[in-house]
This record gives C-alpha cells, structure tokens and sequence, in this order.
C-alpha cells in the first residue's frame, strides 16, 4: 500500500490536550443531571456536595494518572497501563468493555442527545416521525440525524490528526466560553430572585421523595447512600477525561504534556460545573412539584425533562430560553462527541498491535490516523443507535468503569514494585495518600451500587467478564505476534 504512512504523527499539544480533556467532558449532562441528584438528595447543599465530590475524585484521578502517562507514553493509554501493571486479560477487558459499550455507547447517546435538542429548533427531528421500518425497528427522525451526525464526524477523523485537533479546539473553546457567559449570566442577571433565600432555608435538609410526594428525612447512612447513587449521574457527567491518554503517542512530548493535560483540563471543567451548579440553586428553588405550572413551581427537582439549565435561563430570556438552550447543547454535544469519536479507535488499535483485535486495525492510513478503527467503532456506535438499547447499556457499565478506574490508581502502586527501572518524569501527587483516597473512595461508591442498584451492577459485570473466554480464543485462533515494548517504546518516540 503505496499510499500509507505507517507512523502516528505528532501533533497535539498541550493546549489540545486541555482540549480534548474539556471537550470529552462537557456534554449533556451537566444540564440535565442535576434535576435526578436533587431528587436524590433533597438539598441545595449536599447537591453542591455531590458536584464537589465529583470534582474531587476526578482532579484526584487525573493527576495520579499523570504519573503513569509519564512512564508509558503509548497509544493506547489506559488500555496499555491495565495491562503491564497486571496481565494482558485484564488490558483487554478495559479495552473490550471501552468498544462494546463504553465509548460506542456514549457516542451514540451523545448523538441521541444532540438530535433531540435539535428537535428544539426543526420540529421534523422527533422520536415520534417514524420515517421507515428495519425489520422490527421503527427508524425515526432523530436517529437518522444522530446516525447522521456519528458518519459525518467519524469521516472527518479520518482526514488526520491535525483537522481532529482544530475542530476539537473550536468546540472546546466554544463550550467553555458559552459556560462562562451562563455562569456570568446567572450572577448578574438574577439579582431581585429569591430562590437562592429559598433554599438556604433547607440547605442541609436532605431528603429523599417517597411516596405521594413525600419528603423523607436522610440522615447517617441512607444520607451516605443517597450521595453514594447520586454521584453516578455527576461523575457520568464528568467521564471520558482520560481519552487524552489515548492518543499519548501522538502528543509533542507527551510524558510533560499528557499529565498537564489532564490535570488543567478537569480542574477547569469541575470548577465550572460548580459554578455552574451554583446558579442553578442561586436561580431556581431546589424543592417542587411534578404538576408545577412553571419553572419556579417545578424548581431543580422537576424541571421539565430533567432541563435544569433550560429552566435556569428561562428565568431571564423567557420563552427564548428552550432555543438558546437547544443551540448551546447542540455545540455542546457535537464537540463532546467529536473528541469521544477521535481518541477511542487508538484503544481498538493498541489492542490490534498486540493481536488482541482485527489485524486491519492496526494499520494507520495516508492521513496518519488508524483509519479503519475509526470506521469500526463508527459501524458499531451506529447499530447501538439503531438498536435503542444504548441507555441501559451505559447504566450497567458505569459500575464496569468504577473498577477500571480502581485498578487504573491501584496499577500506580502496584509498578511502583514491579516496574521500579521505569522514568516516571512526573509522580503522582501526595503518593502514597491521594490515590488510597481515590481507590477507597470508588470502592465505597461500588459497594452502595451493589446493595442500592443490583440491577445496574451485576449485568454490567456480566459483560466485562463475557470477554474472558473471548480472550482466550481469540489467542488461540489468532497467531499474529504480540508487539513487544521495545515496539511500542519506539511507537511513542
């Protein structure tokens, strides 16, 4: 093949990288889940506490992996720490979970998510507009634009690292600016609003709503439950931060870059969702009601659809809210999915240099990206588009990705024995303390999810550990070399 360029290129820096890292984390989320942790939770206080906790468990584990993106530089990331820390089975479990659900499943919710947004604006794009039938499934309007929206930006991947980069800098810069001008808004534009007294009133009166719409008081370890279910939404919301780690042998000198990258591009995302989440309680009342004939009536708890921002801004632009909203989201969701679409495929490819998925792969194209991997994971994010099945999924794996980041942190100890002769120009900070923090603190939100959500937990344990016996076979059938690290080490120079 004449035309392939059989090496990664390097071209991202560290500004990308806080890019990419800001991009991936700012989606939908941060404008809709607060309305779920409020109900959760039943205060304005412990809901800012869930958003603190989420920071802090993400700022935590971002700068605990600086320290083993120093050391391994690869393409790969996360994929290639799992699986020299403990054994190639456990790195392709991360990296079959990551392809079977993790990033196809938030690509495709995440295109979802921005095709019913865009329902705002064009009242064609409805999951009611069924358009034509596949077999039993009813193709409507918003998939064809969330299908739509997964082709379009898995092509424009394709074209190179360098056009990747630019459009992730735009809609990151885009998404940042945008909050800040809410943030801003919110602060000036509200200031006759008595919600923020409001709510000071009950500031720490947490409360879970039972039955008949019923506040039930939470104290001692049903509070601690409570926060331990709600964190999953926040630190959904706060997820994919680590796809930098992914394109690590396409950074400029990524054992400085990476760890900064990761470090400057949570903490700015987790300061902003505090703030942001601020607003949303110094604008709206925490407590309302399901049958309230307005936003204020409704309150954070009930906002309509869950559009807590939508509702916050409603407050100031009126009817013109939904549309600003809408547009904003849309940015928000297109940039977020671009750069969840051009870090996943170096996973699907570290794994393909070590015989661990299809051969093609691993082959990188004229434009210096692997290209076929790109089309691979765009296929299989379409049909989970398709299939619908893509939510569920993403709940049974939140659990999933709790023990991969676990054993992520736990990996730093662990080669700090194994693999003492390795540089690691950067070290994690407050070793050996933070990260026990983190390892305990992911353990303890996994053991609420056990007791308080058995059905979300166990099934996404089944898929994780489905891909035991496919390990093995494909070993078994597949005879191509395993790529030594030499390889690899000359890969990331």
């Amino acid at each position: 093949m004449q035309n392939e360029n059989h090496f990664l290129q390097k071209r991202v820096n560290l500004f990308d990288g806080i890019s990419i890292v800001a991009g991936a984390m700012i989606g939908s989320g941060i404008f809709i889940v607060s309305a779920d942790i409020a109900r959760n939770v039943g205060s304005p206080g412990w809901l800012m506490v869930v958003w603190l906790i989420t920071g802090i468990i993400t700022v935590i584990g971002a700068i605990s992996y600086g320290e083993l993106a120093s050391m391994m530089p690869h393409v790969g990331g996360q994929y290639v720490y799992l699986k020299e820390a403990y054994h190639p089975l456990i790195g392709f479990l991360f990296g079959w979970t990551t392809f079977l659900v993790i990033q196809c499943g938030s690509i495709a919710a995440v295109a979802v998510a921005f095709a019913k947004f865009s329902g705002v604006l064009f009242p064609w794009i409805s999951e009611k507009n069924i358009l034509f039938y596949l077999g039993p499934l009813k193709v409507n309007s918003t998939m064809v634009i969330a299908i739509g929206m997964i082709s379009f930006l898995t092509w424009l991947n394709t074209r190179g690292i360098v056009t990747g980069k630019t459009v992730q800098n735009f809609f990151s810069s885009t998404k940042v600016i945008a909050l800040f001008g809410f943030i801003a808004i919110g602060f000036l534009a509200t200031k006759g609003n008595h919600s923020l007294a409001i709510n000071k009133e009950v500031f720490w009166h947490a409360s879970q709503i039972g039955p008949g719409n019923q506040a039930i008081p939470l104290v001692g370890f049903a509070l601690i439950a409570a926060i331990g279910t709600a964190l999953v939404g926040s630190l959904f919301s706060a997820d994919a931060w680590y796809n930098v780690t992914y394109i690590s042998g396409e950074v400029i000198n990524p054992k400085r870059n990476v760890p900064l990258s990761l470090f400057f591009g949570t903490l700015l995302v987790s300061v902003i969702y505090l703030f942001t989440n601020y607003i949303y309680i110094k604008v709206l009342p925490l407590s309302g009601s399901p049958d309230g004939a307005d936003v204020m009536s409704r309150g954070i708890q009930y906002a309509t659809d869950d559009r807590v921002a939508t509702s916050a801004m409603s407050v100031v632009f009126g009817d013109y809210a939904a549309i600003i909203m809408a547009v904003f989201i849309m940015i928000s969701t297109f940039g977020c999915n671009h750069g969840l679409i051009m870090a996943g495929p170096r996973v699907y490819y570290a794994m393909a240099k070590d015989g661990l998925f299809f051969k093609k792969v691993a082959e990188i194209n004229k434009n210096g990206v692997p290209g076929f991997s790109i089309v691979v994971q765009g296929v299989w994010s379409v049909l989970l588009c398709l299939s619908g099945t893509y939510g569920n999924l993403l709940d049974y794996v939140i659990f999933a990705v709790l023990i991969f980041f676990t054993l992520t942190i736990l990996a730093i100890f662990i080669l700090r024995v194994k693999r003492p002769d390795i540089p690691r120009p950067y070290k994690a900070f407050g070793y050996p303390f933070i990260p026990a923090i983190y390892i305990l603190t992911t353990f303890a939100i996994m053991v609420i999810l056990l007791i308080y959500k058995p059905n979300y937990t166990f099934p996404g344990l089944g898929i994780v550990l489905l891909g035991i016996p496919v390990f093995y076979l494909w070993r078994k059938y597949n005879k191509t070399p395993v790529e030594n690290d030499e390889g690899a080490e000359r890969l990331s120079d």
